[in-house]
């Protein structure tokens, strides 16, 4: 089981620590809903320093990047990020990604902390145009600072103007007294903020410095638990849950991250794929009634027929009632179509409905 340089901080804060994609990672402090809140209201900081960074460099590095990721990485000026996948040659998903670009010639991969060797196997064995790479994981420490008042409080710790930092755009330069840092704002809970890429030496000042701006706006620690409510009510995917290794970008409604401008792992294929009728999607659904959909769990149509499963689903801390994704049929892929989720021997009733849960 491996540790962040914070985890020591987090079992003094009371955290209640578990592992997770083998790293010993605090799930909550106080409880989900009180982060959950903290975020939507003010501001709270995640520790997500299992994560993965991969540094992809020299004159073949777009050429790399370009082969082995969906989006189209030739757009990136320096300073500006993009969601991406890396497609896998069987027409699934190695990994969801963000791509940065940090120079001209230098991009930052960042990835999911349970496909970390994964993708990095992945990725060399497309290598074949010389391009220099360098795991950076185990050295890198990332802080999500997220939350309606996480700019004006941070902002004291930077000499630059955070409120000038567009979703998806990012800026290198001091913050918390820690000079060449990245502060980027491409926040995974819908809720603005921003995160921090540090060294592993550096983050604990950071840390402090970060409680201490935020202590007069109530910031709180906040857990993974909290970090998957928040996402799963703006309809982000999360993988192992509702993206893998079987699962298209086109049934996870990632289309639009598939940019056929250029050639990509698996490209030939994923275009025909677009062209043609998928047979199974992925929507989101409210309950219609008391209960809490589970991931796993049956979805069935009227008469208990099963035509799908629940990928993610919880009971909504802003919305106080059940919402969830889930692969169906085509047929139960429009707005406002009726499908029913199997919570134990009961068929509750749901509604498919329109991204994101929470509108803010």
């Amino acid at each position: 089981m491996k540790n962040t340089a914070l985890t020591d901080t987090h079992i003094a804060l009371g955290a209640k620590m578990v592992p997770f994609a083998g790293y010993n990672m605090p799930v909550q402090y106080e409880g989900v809903n009180i982060e959950h809140e903290t975020v939507r209201n003010v501001v709270g900081v995640f520790d997500v320093s299992h994560m993965g960074e991969f540094l992809v460099e020299g004159p073949n590095a777009l050429d790399l990047v370009q082969k082995v990721t969906s989006n189209d990485a030739s757009k990136l000026t320096v300073g500006k990020a993009q969601y991406s996948c890396i497609p896998n040659d069987n027409g699934g998903i190695v990994d969801d990604l963000i791509v940065y670009r940090v120079k001209d010639e230098t991009y930052l991969l960042v990835v999911n902390a349970a496909n970390i060797q994964k993708d990095w196997d992945f990725i060399t064995s497309k290598n074949d145009v010389g391009a220099t790479m360098r795991n950076l994981s185990d050295d890198y420490s990332l802080l999500a600072i997220q939350g309606p008042k996480a700019v004006e409080a941070m902002q004291t710790l930077s000499s630059h103007d955070l409120f000038q930092i567009g979703f998806y755009n990012f800026i290198v330069g001091d913050f918390a007294g820690i000079d060449h840092v990245i502060i980027s704002a491409t926040g995974y809970t819908g809720s603005g903020g921003f995160e921090i890429y540090c060294k592993n030496s550096e983050v604990k000042q950071i840390w402090d410095k970060v409680m201490e701006a935020g202590a007069p706006y109530g910031i709180k620690p906040i857990g993974l638990a909290a970090r998957d409510t928040l996402r799963l009510e703006m309809g982000y995917s999360l993988y192992g849950n509702d993206i893998d290794d079987t699962t298209s970008p086109f049934e996870a409604g990632l289309g639009w991250i598939v940019k056929f401008t250029k050639t990509f792992t698996n490209s030939e294929n994923l275009s025909e794929q677009k062209k043609s009728i998928l047979k199974r999607k992925l929507v989101a659904f409210e309950l219609d009634e008391k209960g809490i959909p589970r991931r796993g769990y049956d979805i069935v149509d009227a008469n208990g027929k099963a035509i799908g499963k629940v990928t993610s689903g919880t009971m909504s801390p802003s919305l106080k009632k059940g919402i969830g994704l889930g692969y169906v049929s085509p047929a139960y892929t429009g707005f406002g179509s009726k499908i029913y989720i199997q919570v134990r021997k009961k068929a509750i009733p749901a509604t498919v409905v329109k991204l994101p849960f929470y509108k803010g």
